[in-house]
């Protein structure tokens, strides 16, 4: 049964409600974003961004440890101050004082780091390898967390909701592993605090995380943001839709009520599509942009799959990505180090070693480092648990990009090749004194996952050795080689490694056209 408001009863409501906020809102108290909340970590050896909101024209003051700053809120109430440099530490207090005063506890300085993209990098600790040990030994008070709650949003918004936690067996639960585990290696690593602030969204394109004027600024990415007129269109018609089945159902459940019947159930009510996380742009909108006052050093990022049917495309697209992240930050060329996405599906090539191949192209842009995983991946799930070894990775690439630390981070990534006879020799980046092969899938010590074709593009399976830095491949019958392709498969057989014990990223040496087309676009962009 439903009961009926009269339309006098919801009007006087809606009056009330707009009364109340009116008089409430005559005096703002001064406001802080929820980043800056007890627990925090600050970014050492940077000046730092304070900022919120209070009455236009009221001067906050803010103070921490040793340094007193001040500054006046504007016409819209936004006020912004700067702090720091910044020493390791804490953990210390901070007070923001205008018409009133907050007190903010528990804050730390050290490292701190944005970690996101889609579901690879939401899976949370517990559902990784050994989970019950891992949430068990989480026993780290100087790394903090901080989730980002889901929001999609057609123009850029000043808050998130979350809330910073101190790692502990009962607060690492629920947090992303692959954040988890590379905050726990800094940690480790540095011996000093570290904040990672978890921002992703499982099952979401690139698009959704890039501002609207970057994907505006290439005709490469018109289909994206035709997408998004198809998507929101329906949206005014679907409203009217409702709002006419709404008049309806009250005519029917007044009369009802009138004649004394049971009233009708109200009608469904559908998606805002507005709200949807493939939103181009929503997610940005939603959940970066109001970070991005926030001093960080870097970001980490596992995307990849939702953009794995357009890998032509993806090639622009990440890479306009990591620009967009840095401009809206403004703190110059952050070091972005990202996840090759891992071994998964049949073996079959198919989109996703041109995926692959797009990130790999990524590593162009200055002081970018890859996390190669086709090592790791789990050939029946999209979701692969082992998100440790995904975490040292890229806290090595850390270690070795933004801190200038003397490490090896990178896996070989191909160079270049000469045709030697009926051989290929190829030659690699960061073999760091000689390759090896790895125990391949059937027991042995030889290495596998390479291809190799003639003038006829057709590749087929061939032999392949290390010689020092190098690797020689061949094929018997075939006299004159063109071209080599190693791991170049969605779940390949492959075993090159460096000494380090980091994997090669798949590869290709031709630039062959492919038969697979972008879906969604007008085909392959070269």
């Amino acid at each position: 049964m439903y009961r009926m408001k009269s339309k006098a009863k919801s009007i006087a409501m809606l009056f009330f409600c707009a009364l109340t906020l009116g008089v409430l809102g005559l005096r703002a108290e001064v406001k802080l974003p929820s980043l800056l909340s007890d627990g925090m970590v600050l970014q050492q050896g940077t000046k730092v961004n304070v900022w919120g909101t209070a009455d236009p024209g009221e001067r906050v003051t803010v103070t921490l440890k040793d340094q007193r700053v001040s500054g006046i809120a504007d016409s819209e109430g936004q006020w912004k101050v700067k702090l720091g440099p910044l020493n390791a530490g804490g953990p210390f207090t901070m007070t923001v004082a205008g018409k009133n005063t907050i007190t903010v506890h528990d804050v730390l300085v050290g490292e701190v780091w944005v970690a996101s993209g889609q579901s690879n990098m939401t899976m949370a600790v517990s559902r990784v390898i050994n989970a019950g040990d891992e949430i068990a030994h989480a026993d780290y008070p100087t790394l903090r967390l901080f989730t980002v709650e889901m929001a999609v949003a057609g123009k850029p918004q000043r808050d998130v909701k979350g809330y910073w936690v101190a790692t502990r067996p009962e607060t690492v639960s629920d947090f992303s592993a692959v954040g988890y585990f590379f905050g726990r290696e800094l940690l480790k690593a540095l011996n000093v605090p570290v904040g990672i602030i978890h921002s992703s969204v499982g099952g979401t394109p690139a698009e959704s995380w890039m501002s609207h004027s970057t994907l505006e600024s290439d005709p490469a990415f018109k289909s994206i943001l035709d997408i998004e007129s198809k998507l929101l269109s329906p949206y005014p018609i679907s409203a009217r839709d409702v709002e006419e089945q709404f008049t309806q159902w009250r005519q029917a459940a007044d009369k009802a009520e009138s004649e004394g019947g049971l009233l009708p159930a109200p009608p469904s009510i559908p998606d805002d599509l507005r709200r949807d996380r493939w939103r181009p742009a929503g997610l940005f909108n939603g959940m970066i942009m109001p970070l991005t006052l926030y001093a960080i050093r870097g970001v980490i990022w596992y995307q990849g799959e939702g953009n794995a049917d357009r890998p032509f495309q993806y090639r622009k697209l990440f890479p306009a990505l990591i620009r967009d992240w840095r401009r809206v930050w403004g703190e110059g060329d952050f070091p972005f180090l990202y996840v090759q996405i891992a071994n998964w599906g049949a073996y079959q090539p198919e989109d996703w070693p041109m995926t692959r191949e797009a990130q790999l192209m990524a590593l162009a842009l200055p002081k970018t480092g890859m996390a190669v995983t086709i090592d790791i991946g789990d050939g029946s799930d999209i979701h692969p648990k082992d998100k440790q070894t995904v975490g040292y990775r890229l806290a090595l690439a850390a270690q070795g990009i933004a801190y200038g630390r003397d490490v090896i981070y990178s896996g070989p990534v191909y160079k270049s090749m000469d045709v030697e006879g009926g051989k290929i020799r190829l030659r690699f980046q960061y073999a760091y004194g000689g390759l090896v092969a790895a125990k391949n899938v059937w027991g042995g010590p030889e290495l596998i996952g390479f291809e190799i074709a003639g003038d006829d593009q057709k590749f087929a399976a061939a032999d392949a050795k290390i010689e020092g830095d190098t690797v020689v491949v061949h094929r018997d019958g075939l006299a004159h080689p063109v071209a080599v392709r190693y791991a170049w498969a969605m779940n390949p057989f492959c075993n090159l490694y460096n000494r380090a014990g980091l994997p090669t990223s798949p590869f290709r040496t031709d630039d062959w056209a492919d038969s697979f087309v972008d879906k969604q676009t007008m085909g392959p962009v070269h």
